[in-house]
């Protein structure tokens, strides 16, 4: 049995982005979503341009290696997916991603 994340244990997000890989270390609910970890962890030019409503696609990810599915917020995330012309199960909104004990072990690429 896996053990349960507590506050004081991190979370730990793996994020490859420009040739670069990054471990972030975050807490459950320290950030709404993957895409402002994303966004104020690491310089990504042209990222998350609405800042997490889910509306503009510019905060596409891959996901490469997860130990659980990540949490879904359930908005208009999938009809701006589908507008990016990305469709594939593993390719998502990172702003729809919530930062929960699920994403520990996660590891995403930047798409730009």
């Amino acid at each position: 049995m896996k053990p349960r994340i507590s506050p004081e244990r991190p979370i730990v997000i793996r994020v490859a982005y420009n040739g670069e890989l990054y471990e972030l270390r975050t807490f459950a609910n320290e950030y709404r979503s993957l895409m402002m970890l994303i966004y104020d962890r690491i310089f990504t030019a042209g990222f998350g341009e609405c800042l997490g409503m889910g509306k503009c696609g510019t905060c596409l990810v891959e996901i490469t290696a997860k130990q659980q599915e990540p949490t879904s917020y359930e908005r208009n995330g999938d009809i701006n997916l589908q507008r990016t012309g990305r469709s594939a199960e593993n390719i998502r909104l990172a702003c729809q991603l919530m930062i929960d004990e699920k994403m520990d072990g996660l590891t995403v690429r930047v798409l730009t």
